[in-house]
């Protein structure tokens, strides 16, 4: 008998699904592009030229370089002047205090119900969390929210105490940490408003210099929020 011809059944055709777009949607959607598109190429025009005002081969004195920062800027906001610091190794070099900064408070709180209920909600808006031995076990569930943001108690970093509420009002005026990344010997800090004038921004970065150390430091580039990286000479 011959073998039957076996039936193999025919692929099932794909379903595409009709997504109707109407001729609005198609017109916004192409507006909004041309507009990103037109912004982005105005943007980086602006930083070709602000790039075309710094020597990238050369080392600017601190007095040259605040004022090249604020010239170079290309926001239309006022920006941050930033410090850019390679170090010659991985570490903390403590805190400073400029003397005329005019940035962002460090905001430090003590562990009580209240901040709980915020943290439960997801609501952190401070940089640093102190708390009692005593109160330690209702932070613990939320130690995989803390932990990864440095903020979780430690004794080793000195959060851990048994009278925070002192230890707070120390923190709060104490400065601004400075630190490198956790595996790079760099350090990264804003030290004052670009609308500061130049004696006082220039102040801010030569007491930061100082708390470091020049000695300690291999590179430091001064920078606009959005403006070119400006190579400054730390030791005179």
């Amino acid at each position: 008998m011959a073998d039957k011809k076996k039936k193999t059944k025919a692929p099932k055709k794909q379903e595409i699904k009709k997504v109707k777009v109407t001729e609005k949607e198609v017109e916004t959607s192409s507006r909004d592009a041309k507009t990103a598109k037109v912004r982005t190429k105005s943007r980086g025009k602006k930083i070709k030229e602000a790039k075309k005002q710094v020597d990238p081969t050369k080392t600017y004195s601190l007095n040259e370089a605040v004022k090249l920062a604020k010239k170079t800027s290309i926001t239309s906001f006022v920006g941050n002047l930033e410090v850019h610091i390679n170090v010659k190794k991985v570490g903390v070099f403590g805190q400073v205090k400029f003397p005329n900064f005019t940035g962002k408070a460090k905001k430090v709180v003590v562990a009580d119900d209240k901040i709980l209920a915020q943290i439960k909600k997801g609501n952190i808006d401070f940089d640093v969390l102190l708390s009692t031995p005593k109160f330690m076990p209702k932070l613990l569930p939320f130690a995989r929210v803390l932990g990864p943001k440095g903020l979780m108690p430690n004794p080793k970093n000195g959060t851990l105490i048994a009278n925070p509420e002192k230890e707070a009002e120390k923190m709060q005026d104490s400065g601004i940490d400075v630190k490198t990344e956790k595996k790079a010997p760099i350090i990264h800090l804003v030290v004052g408003k670009l609308d500061q004038n130049e004696d006082e921004l220039i102040e801010n970065v030569e007491k930061l210099i100082e708390k470091i150390d020049p000695q300690n430091i291999d590179k430091l580039v001064l920078a606009a929020t959005m403006g070119p990286g400006i190579k400054v000479k730390t030791v005179s």
